[in-house]
């Protein structure tokens, strides 16, 4: 299997199947690394205690080789003393053998079967090449044995072999016990694995259950039950919370279409109803007597006058509707050119108005094209209700506090807190052209750019609309230090 074959697969299991698995398998690593070293512990054990045995009985046998070849006794029991040789439990099959040679490497003394006299055991015992003690592995009788030939002051050597049967058994054994232990404790850990998956994923899979619950009904008003401090916990409330913003989101939404449903329908029945008379008198032209040239022309007026306002309501609809999306990059704009831009703009629109511009530099960081649609929605309302004549004050503060103020009839105290709502319109302001969206943009827009806008009355008459900008400390056209 190759590694996207790997990656496939184990991304094709569930997460308890994973879960179960990584615990199993961790549990199964440590056994296994856990027997090994025991395994090898105790065959260096092992060796240790032969190799120690074998120059313990060796330098016993060296310190007075006369008498042992004299007595021809076994090697002495570990608790008798050096040069009082007797018959301890080393005796027999499994216990040490041992020899004296001369220094032609022939046998002087053994008490049992001779030990093989190797060409370096004869090199030791030459006392030529070797002078120090020399272990090898050597056969005899179909059995491996350790031997350990040291050299003897005046020639010769001794020769000590000890079996390794019986260590071999032993690790043997040993082998077999932790292998079984091995298969039991993973078969455990595998066990332990899907325990401790299932127990860890009961809150996952509860939330899980909640979750698919709520997609299947699309009811957002029901939170998700959360208890505790943990990661889940926490899970589960980003997750009311991400419910709680989709059900806000969708509510608004529908709100708009319903208001926008609203708000299209008059101006699209007044064009329909006005397009059938058009094409009734094209039809019939004998009916033409009932449509005077004066009233056609101020019909197809009416009409051109309902498709831009019709026009006007979309784009606002659109620009209401994009919320945070946008095409441009927040940046340090100087918002003194962007209101002059906009005062140039409505200039053109309202020709009998004058409007008197007191700003200062400031610079904040926002969307230069959505900050100057915003600037020119407040001018285009000051405008639609100032007298023929009049002024609009415009004041820009280096705080960042924008004020446009006009001297219209104002708001009504009863209309305030809506002025900012999307489609309000006041009773005085049905009879005169407009969405009432150009307010709501306003007020989007600036929360998108960290502000906020009021409004409150003129004085001595008309109203006062003020923005608030949060205001950066780096000019426009410039990037941080």
């Amino acid at each position: 299997m190759t590694a996207p074959d790997r990656t496939a697969w184990w991304s094709r299991r569930t997460l308890h199947a994973r879960l179960a698995f990584l615990v199993g398998a961790t549990v199964a690593l440590a056994l296994v690394a856990f027997a090994i070293a025991s395994w090898v512990a105790v065959r260096e054990l092992q060796e240790h205690r032969i190799n120690s045995q074998l120059n313990a009985d060796a330098m016993a046998i060296s310190q007075a080789p006369g008498q042992w070849a004299a007595n021809r006794a076994a090697l002495p029991d570990p608790g008798y003393p050096v040069g009082r040789p007797g018959r301890g439990p080393h005796r027999g099959e499994l216990g040490p053998r041992w020899q004296i040679v001369n220094a032609a490497g022939g046998v002087v003394s053994s008490p049992d079967s001779p030990l093989p006299v190797t060409a370096l055991g004869k090199e030791a015992a030459s006392g030529v090449t070797h002078r120090h003690p020399v272990q090898e592995q050597v056969t005899i009788g179909g059995d491996t044995y350790q031997m350990l030939t040291m050299p003897l002051a005046g020639g010769g050597a001794v020769q000590v072999a000890i079996s390794e049967d019986e260590s071999r058994r032993t690790l043997a054994v040993l082998a077999l016990l932790l292998a079984a232990g091995c298969v039991i404790g993973i078969a455990g850990a595998a066990f332990a694995g899907r325990a401790v998956a299932r127990a860890g994923l009961v809150p996952v899979e509860r939330l899980t259950g909640a979750v698919e619950e709520v997609a299947a009904t699309t009811d957002l008003t029901h939170p998700i039950e959360v208890t505790g401090d943990d990661e889940i916990a926490r899970l589960g409330r980003s997750v009311n919370t991400m419910l709680a913003a989709i059900d806000s989101s969708r509510r608004a939404q529908r709100a708009l279409v319903e208001d926008a449903g609203h708000e299209l329908r008059t101006p699209l029945t007044s064009i329909r109803t006005n397009v059938e008379l058009l094409l009734t008198v094209e039809r019939h032209p004998e009916l033409a007597h009932r449509l005077p040239p004066e009233e056609r022309a101020k019909l197809l007026s009416d009409l051109d006058a309902q498709v831009r306002e019709l026009a006007t309501l979309t784009t606002e609809l659109v620009e209401l509707a994009r919320e945070d999306t946008t095409r441009e990059d927040p940046e340090p704009v100087e918002l003194g050119d962007i209101v002059t831009a906009a005062i140039n703009r409505v200039r053109i629109r309202a020709p009998g108005l004058t409007f008197e511009a007191t700003l200062s530099p400031v610079t904040v960081t926002g969307r230069p094209g959505e900050l100057e649609r915003m600037v020119v929605n407040v001018l285009d309302n000051a405008a639609k209700w100032s007298p023929p004549g009049a002024a609009v004050a415009v004041a820009l503060t280096p705080d960042g506090v924008l004020t446009v103020s006009d001297s219209g009839p104002g708001i009504a105290p009863d209309d305030l807190p809506h002025v900012f709502d999307r489609f309000y319109r006041a009773a005085a302001a049905r009879s005169m052209p407009g969405s009432g969206l150009g307010l709501a943009i306003v007020a989007q827009t600036a929360a998108q750019h960290g502000g906020t806008v009021t409004a409150g009355p003129n004085s001595p008459h008309g109203t006062t609309v003020t923005i608030r900008l949060p205001v950066t400390d780096h000019p426009a056209g410039a990037g941080p230090s």
